[in-house]
């Protein structure tokens, strides 16, 4: 571990803070949990847009490939704000059953704001790329990447779909994520790293000293700026 790295986890941990200074410290804290995947011919996945700059410290830490997978959240009827899952461009889905049902969701429904949201999700993951092919996942270690874990539904929808693509090895890592949805992500996902899991979770947003909402523009930016320097070897 380099000086620079020890002084950021002083800063959170040694003084009991609990909490990141912002989206790219987290991101270099989660690399060091990750390590063994140095080398290894990794892609690291961001799920946009919180997700992408801690994601890009992950892989600039590792000397991985990096790209984003679009998870979308599936609001419910006349609450869109009310996540019943989350779903990715390629029809991965995580679904919160007992809420649908007791909310009483018709499957007429939940297809239609499916495939509305799969169609959002692809239409923003080729914004997000600008012409460029998706990354190859196929016989690779895969690293699927969030700022954190609250409901944990858009990364199981994003593990799901990288999993129909067959990776060699499916990580899912986040900086920090409330207990119940990291133990629900550990039955899909080949490992779990998660920095820190509080005994009482209340927001992701509370774990961080700096948690502006993440542009478009800059999710772009970062990818751009990250293959300029290390150009993609493989595309699928």
């Amino acid at each position: 571990m380099d000086a620079d790295t020890r002084d950021e986890d002083e800063v959170i941990f040694g003084m009991h803070r609990r909490r990141y200074l912002d989206r790219a410290q987290a991101g270099r804290i989660l690399a060091q949990s990750l390590m063994q995947y140095k080398g290894q011919d990794a892609l690291v996945l961001g799920i946009p847009r919180g997700g992408v700059p801690v994601a890009a410290e992950v892989a600039e830490a590792l000397g991985a490939d990096l790209d984003v997978i679009v998870a979308r959240k599936l609001g419910a009827p006349d609450q869109p704000e009310l996540a019943i899952g989350a779903v990715t461009s390629n029809g991965g889905r995580f679904l919160n059953n007992e809420l649908i049902e007791a909310i009483g969701i018709g499957r007429d429904y939940l297809e239609n704001v499916t495939a509305a949201e799969m169609a959002e999700a692809h239409r923003r993951e080729e914004t997000f790329r600008a012409g460029r092919p998706p990354a190859r996942i196929a016989g690779r270690t895969v690293i699927v990447v969030d700022d954190g874990l609250a409901t944990g539904a858009t990364m199981r929808a994003s593990v799901r779909s990288v999993r129909s693509h067959g990776p060699a090895r499916l990580v899912a890592a986040v900086p920090v994520g409330s207990q119940e949805a990291c133990a629900a992500l550990r039955q899909e996902a080949d490992e779990v790293v998660c920095v820190l899991e509080p005994d009482l979770f209340w927001a992701v947003g509370l774990y961080y000293e700096n948690f502006e909402p993440t542009l478009d523009a800059e999710v772009t930016r970062i990818l751009q700026k990250y293959l300029e320097r290390t150009p993609r070897k493989q595309t699928a």
